[in-house]
């Protein structure tokens, strides 16, 4: 784990809290407040970095030490760097939606991003809550919507519950279009390349629609335009079977 991204991280998030502790104007330079995002644009990605206390960042860097290893693993140091940041950003644009002139600091956003994740690929894993109490992951993350919620509609205490909820919401988009990208791969990757001689298609060239039955006739030229609008390339294999029927003796 040593040179996983998520130590990497943990890393980043604990030399900043030191270093702003010893410089406080970099909290303030680095603090997201979504209503000015625009002016500030850095912020929307170095408030990540940032702890307002040693139990805040304490909290996160947990969450993402026993969480990111395995999701980590999963998906890649790639996508899971992607799903890190694109948690955060989200949360941060919720943020600008609902609560836009508040200073919002902490990783939460991303961390909350990696525990969707983890719910997401493993859903029924079960989690002991304080090392005590088992829940399932997925009615975890349930839970802590819900909590989200109503924290963040009831306006409870400094938390940026909808910078929570962001996190949550940019995880789900963004592990949805991974999977479309990798179910279209695997598509991709299962058809059978179509490989036709010239000699085939000079052949079915010949093949005499006049001398067809109304029905046939009407399926050759349907896969006579299809060859010239999309390549032979495109026929299945009864296409090809149908044009080799009919041109068998010529």
């Amino acid at each position: 784990m040593m040179n996983s991204w998520t130590m990497r991280l943990i890393i980043a998030n604990v030399a900043l809290y030191v270093l702003s502790l010893a410089a406080p104007g970099l909290m303030n330079a680095m603090t997201l407040v979504p209503a000015y995002a625009l002016l500030r644009p850095w912020t929307l990605v170095t408030y990540m970095f940032m702890h307002a206390s040693p139990s805040h960042i304490l909290f996160n860097m947990l969450g993402l030490f026993f969480f990111g290893p395995r999701v980590e693993q999963e998906l890649g140091g790639a996508r899971y760097l992607w799903l890190y940041f694109i948690s955060g950003i989200m949360g941060a644009v919720l943020s600008f939606v609902f609560t836009p002139f508040v200073a919002i600091v902490g990783a939460s956003g991303a961390i909350y991003g990696i525990f969707l994740a983890f719910a997401y690929l493993w859903p029924r894993e079960k989690i002991f809550i304080w090392g005590i109490l088992p829940i399932e992951a997925r009615w975890l993350v349930v839970g802590m919507t819900a909590l989200s919620l109503f924290g963040g509609l009831g306006s409870e205490g400094n938390i940026a519950h909808f910078a929570h909820l962001g996190g949550f919401v940019g995880a789900y988009v963004y592990l949805k279009l991974i999977d479309r990208y990798i179910h279209r791969a695997q598509l991709k990757a299962a058809t059978p390349v179509v490989v036709v001689s010239r000699n085939a298609v000079d052949r079915w060239g010949r093949i005499d629609s006049a001398k067809l039955h109304e029905v046939n006739r009407e399926e050759l030229d349907r896969i006579r335009l299809k060859i010239s609008t999309q390549g032979v390339e495109s026929l299945s294999q009864q296409e090809i079977s149908f044009l080799d029927r009919f041109s068998e003796n010529l």
